[in-house]
């Protein structure tokens, strides 16, 4: 019997390699999306490949619009095996100019849309076990300037993925979170800024910013998803073009100084660098 992948936002960049690999390597995939004519164009070229899809038109800041997903996902295949929410947009401006709206939108996509998703398909998930993906960003693990909404976002998947690790392993579902590097409809704008600018400064282009494929990340998440151990769970991964990172949750460095001696010793450490 086929597995069943839920894929949010997978109609454009990493979603749609995700949606069309894993419908190729033999999962009945459920292509969701916000624009009908680009959910079809995904499930029809995972047709013509072989493989098996339905798409679903959702917006998954809307808590009725997922529990509505979820319940025709299992009114016809009565589980889900696997959940990615990869779904995201962008509205980045510096904290001082963001407006309200902007920042509640980018956490509704992300964030909230997490929430929604993972809370409603676990009630079916811990019956049989499953896999649960989320997207996070190097923005979320080490900060952005001009993006305080998406960071913020992409930090909070760290804290859904740690903790459902730990709450979700006796049910036999794995949590685990990709910062993919890729070239997409999302990077491409900021990547494009960033040649520009270092050209006028006749500075080569970062390395930090040569980026890989869509495809790269969706070959990750299959070999991710094919792996059996069941501890392999709570983790972040780094993943750009064939190289992968995994990045460590963060541990406390004790200290035995008093508050004085502790901020007199980081002003010298700050110092000596």
């Amino acid at each position: 019997m086929k597995k069943i992948a839920l894929i949010t936002g997978a109609t454009r960049g990493i979603g749609r390699s995700m949606a069309i690999l894993l419908g190729q390597t033999g999962y009945q995939v459920v292509v969701n999306g916000t624009k009908p004519s680009l959910i079809n164009e995904v499930v029809e070229e995972i047709h013509r490949t072989g493989g098996d899809a339905i798409g679903y038109c959702a917006n998954v800041a809307d808590p009725v619009a997922v529990t509505a997903m979820v319940d025709a996902v299992i009114s016809m295949y009565a589980r889900v095996d696997v959940l990615i929410h990869n779904a995201g947009n962008l509205h980045d401006q510096r904290c001082l100019r963001m407006m309200d709206e902007e920042w509640n939108s980018v956490l509704d996509v992300h964030l909230n849309g997490a929430f929604y998703c993972i809370k409603r398909v676990l009630p079916h998930m811990q019956v049989h076990g499953g896999d649960i993906l989320l997207m996070t960003s190097t923005a979320g693990l080490s900060g952005s300037i001009g993006q305080v909404n998406y960071s913020a976002a992409k930090a909070g998947m760290l804290g859904i993925v740690w903790t459902l690790a730990a709450e979700l392993t006796r049910n036999r579902i794995r949590v685990n979170a990709i910062a993919p590097a890729a070239l997409t409809d999302m990077t491409r704008p900021v990547i494009e800024h960033i040649k520009e600018k270092q050209a006028k400064r006749n500075e080569p282009f970062p390395e930090s910013w040569k980026v890989g494929k869509a495809d790269d990340i969706a070959r990750f998440v299959v070999a991710l998803l094919a792996q059996p151990d069941v501890d392999l769970t709570g983790q972040i991964f780094g993943v750009n073009g064939s190289k992968v990172t995994k990045w460590e949750k963060p541990v406390p460095v004790f200290s035995e100084n008093s508050v004085e001696t502790f901020f007199t010793t980081w002003k010298q450490q700050k110092g000596s660098n």
